[in-house]
């Protein structure tokens, strides 16, 4: 799939997996609409990049989701593809649970989603022609032991973007979801433990790029880390979380 002159509304564009990704996709001649909270550090990437604009929005509120989506649209085509790369992490252990930190990784990993999802894929199931890309996580894949709020949120988007795949398939509407490991960011910083095959946000972009050309459903990355997520679906979840534990 071509990307060059497609234009793409990236949702969590500010830092990390997102602002690599607007810079990757630029050198596509793709066409950006770049969202996140921070309005500072989207004008200064979209003045970075050829044929980008920053639209700045908060996932969690209701209202800023669907005033930033009228003006995406408004006297616009709707963008061909959307990219849900909006992301909250804190490590935590059931017996260091904190809920309003939870609940916080629950709305802008899930909850934001299903927000810019209800507008945009709508509009573009009524066009037949669209490109919906969830990202992720290799935490999704199956329960780990610190990830509490964050592992679930993400299998929960996940999830969605099977049950939006089941549901659109033969309108014109492509969905994707991409599942990275670790990517070197201020939310990994938070991370005390050793972590397998770190990426940087500029690698993990490229991984994306090409996952986003490709045809396939479930892309995850990087091997052979990420075999050891989608071959444990398969074992017993026992042997699995001892492999974890050990490592951990």
């Amino acid at each position: 799939m071509k990307l060059h002159r497609k234009t793409y509304w990236i949702v969590g564009a500010s830092e990390g997996l997102g602002r690599a990704l607007a810079t990757a996709l630029s050198r596509e001649g793709t066409h950006l609409i770049l969202s996140a909270r921070s309005a500072e550090k989207l004008s200064d990437l979209a003045a970075r990049l050829p044929n980008a604009e920053a639209c700045p929005l908060d996932v969690t509120d209701p209202s800023s989701v669907r005033d930033t989506w009228m003006a995406v649209i408004r006297g616009k085509r709707l963008p061909d593809g959307v990219i849900y790369c909006a992301g909250a992490y804190d490590p935590m252990t059931a017996q260091a649970w904190d809920t309003e930190a939870v609940e916080q990784m629950v709305e802008v990993n899930f909850t934001g989603a299903l927000r810019i999802l209800g507008n945009v894929v709508p509009a573009m199931t009524r066009r037949g022609e669209g490109h919906v890309v969830l990202i992720g996580s290799l935490a999704g894949h199956r329960g780990l032991p610190g990830a509490i709020g964050y592992g679930a949120s993400k299998a929960a988007l996940m999830h969605l973007g099977e049950n939006l795949r089941a549901d659109l398939r033969g309108t014109g509407v492509r969905v994707q979801c991409l599942n990275p490991g670790f990517i070197r960011t201020r939310l990994t910083d938070k991370n005390s433990f050793e972590m397998p095959m770190l990426m940087s946000p500029e690698k993990a972009a490229d991984h994306c790029v090409r996952a986003m050309k490709t045809r396939r459903f479930s892309t995850s990355f990087p091997a052979p880390f990420s075999w050891l997520f989608t071959i444990g679906r398969h074992v017993p979840l026992p042997w699995f979380q001892t492999l974890f534990r050990q490592g951990s």
